[in-house]
Protein backbone atom coordinates (compact mmCIF):
# COMPACT_ATOMS: atom_id res chain seq x y z
CA UNK A 1 0.00 0.00 0.00
CA UNK A 2 2.49 2.54 0.85
CA UNK A 3 4.53 1.73 -2.34
CA UNK A 4 1.01 2.82 -4.35
CA UNK A 5 0.98 6.22 -2.18
CA UNK A 6 2.69 9.37 -2.83
CA UNK A 7 2.69 9.98 1.08
CA UNK A 8 3.65 7.10 2.47
CA UNK A 9 4.24 8.43 6.06
CA UNK A 10 0.32 8.85 6.39
CA UNK A 11 -1.19 5.39 5.34
CA UNK A 12 -2.20 3.81 8.23
CA UNK A 13 -2.93 0.16 8.19
CA UNK A 14 -5.44 -1.67 11.09
CA UNK A 15 -6.31 -5.27 10.79
CA UNK A 16 -9.79 -7.12 12.91
CA UNK A 17 -9.92 -11.02 12.94
CA UNK A 18 -13.55 -11.45 14.48
CA UNK A 19 -15.89 -14.15 13.80
CA UNK A 20 -17.05 -12.92 9.74
CA UNK A 21 -13.06 -12.98 9.14
CA UNK A 22 -10.40 -10.69 8.63
CA UNK A 23 -10.85 -6.79 8.46
CA UNK A 24 -8.53 -4.59 6.99
CA UNK A 25 -8.71 -0.78 6.72
CA UNK A 26 -6.24 0.97 4.95
CA UNK A 27 -6.06 5.00 6.02
CA UNK A 28 -4.38 6.98 3.26
CA UNK A 29 -3.69 10.89 2.68
CA UNK A 30 -7.07 12.28 0.86
CA UNK A 31 -4.79 12.78 -2.22
CA UNK A 32 -3.85 9.51 -2.13
CA UNK A 33 -7.54 7.70 -2.26
CA UNK A 34 -8.19 7.66 -5.88
CA UNK A 35 -4.78 6.44 -6.35
CA UNK A 36 -5.97 3.46 -4.45
CA UNK A 37 -9.05 2.56 -5.81
CA UNK A 38 -8.19 3.36 -9.20
CA UNK A 39 -9.50 3.91 -12.29
CA UNK A 40 -12.72 2.26 -12.65
CA UNK A 41 -11.70 0.61 -9.49
CA UNK A 42 -9.35 -1.97 -11.05
CA UNK A 43 -6.69 -1.01 -8.28
CA UNK A 44 -8.31 -1.71 -5.24
CA UNK A 45 -10.22 -4.54 -7.35
CA UNK A 46 -6.59 -6.23 -7.84
CA UNK A 47 -5.65 -5.42 -4.20
CA UNK A 48 -8.80 -7.59 -2.87
CA UNK A 49 -8.32 -10.50 -5.01
CA UNK A 50 -4.71 -10.55 -3.40
CA UNK A 51 -5.90 -10.50 -0.13
CA UNK A 52 -8.41 -12.83 -0.64
CA UNK A 53 -5.28 -14.85 -2.33
CA UNK A 54 -3.20 -14.86 0.65
CA UNK A 55 -6.33 -15.51 3.69
CA UNK A 56 -6.35 -19.33 5.12
CA UNK A 57 -9.31 -21.33 3.03
CA UNK A 58 -12.70 -20.66 3.34
CA UNK A 59 -11.85 -17.58 5.27
CA UNK A 60 -13.19 -14.54 4.71
CA UNK A 61 -11.53 -11.04 3.97
CA UNK A 62 -12.67 -7.35 3.82
CA UNK A 63 -10.20 -4.58 2.51
CA UNK A 64 -11.88 -0.67 3.20
CA UNK A 65 -10.05 2.21 2.09
CA UNK A 66 -10.63 5.30 4.02
CA UNK A 67 -9.40 8.82 4.17
CA UNK A 68 -7.61 10.77 6.63
CA UNK A 69 -9.77 13.01 8.51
Amino acid sequence: MRLLASKPEAVVVEEKVDAEGRHVSVQVDPEDVGRLIGRGGRTVRALRTVARASAGSGERVTLEIRDAE
